[in-house]
């Protein structure tokens, strides 16, 4: 298979996840909106989903801010394709940049510098994982600035226990009130080290909405923070009402004993992603 299919094929990828909020993402939304009392949240849930529509009739990006262009990939050590990924998802970057069109993201730290193509150093992100097999897995993650700049990183005293856990988030959600554009997503890692709660965190929203953790008292506590936050009262765009989280996901990991580390990030109404499938008969699916 040539890399130009590999690179159109990641293009329309992109081209969904800014265009088409998944279902299960439509669907909260839309629950909320017919659950919301608050006449304020119901007019701002119903102006989220005309956006959604007209983003899906138009294939026009869902928000002006496109994300930065983030990529979880599973990947087959067997694959023929493996080796040329990451030179297809910088080129499909820079194409998509133009064709779908993507906001240019990537700003040069120091000088300040941006090159519009949203390419730069360490971007796209890619976070890899090495499995058996043959088949490669690509999830796009185009997550936007305000969403991000609500993320948070705690290295708690153990001794704080569980207790100590649900009241970091819950300052979290709190102090980020309205800046990430709820009904959010909560993306929650406990855990493994500084760098890998933030990675468990943003691996959280790549769960569907409505699917809790495999294990029973981590599902338990997704749900008890979820109903605690949506008791808060900040509601969709800050503007108060019943919907602030559209859930709570949590992933976790074993920590060392002298740490209790907590990342914590929200993810925005607009939850974009997209998935496809390179098989290793060159066969490529998006869905």
């Amino acid at each position: 298979m040539r890399n130009e299919k590999i690179i159109k094929s990641l293009i329309e990828l992109i081209r969904k996840a800014e265009t088409q909020l998944p279902s299960d993402v439509k669907n909260a939304i839309r629950d909320a909106f017919e659950k919301e009392t608050s006449e304020t949240a119901k007019t701002q849930l119903k102006a989220i989903l005309t956006n959604i529509e007209l983003a899906e009739k138009h294939l026009i990006p869902m928000c002006q801010d496109t994300g930065t262009p983030t990529f979880f990939i599973r990947a087959g050590v067997n694959s023929p394709f493996l080796r040329n990924l990451p030179n297809a998802l910088t080129e499909a970057v820079k194409k998509a940049t133009q064709e779908v069109p993507l906001r240019p993201n990537t700003v040069n730290p120091f000088t300040g510098v941006n090159p519009r193509n949203n390419i730069g150093e360490g971007v796209p992100i890619i976070h890899w994982e090495l499995v058996g097999g043959s088949e490669i897995q690509v999830i796009a993650l185009p997550k936007g600035g305000g969403s991000e700049n609500m993320s948070f990183l705690a290295m708690l005293p153990p001794g704080v226990g569980v207790k100590g856990v649900k009241k970091f988030i819950l300052e979290c959600v709190i102090k980020s009130n309205g800046k990430p554009c709820p009904p959010v997503i909560v993306g929650v890692g406990i855990g493994g080290g500084a760098d890998m709660a933030m990675e468990l965190a943003k691996k959280a929203i790549l769960r569907p909405v409505g699917e809790r953790n495999k294990n029973k008292r981590v599902a338990e506590l997704e749900l008890e923070l979820l109903k605690v936050i949506n008791q808060t009262g900040i509601g969709p765009m800050g503007l108060g009402g019943e919907t602030t989280a559209l859930d709570v996901h949590v992933e976790w990991a074993y920590r060392h004993p002298a740490s209790l580390p907590v990342g914590v990030l929200m993810q925005c109404w607009a939850a974009r992603k997209a998935e496809m499938t390179i098989y290793p008969n060159g066969e490529i699916k998006i869905k």
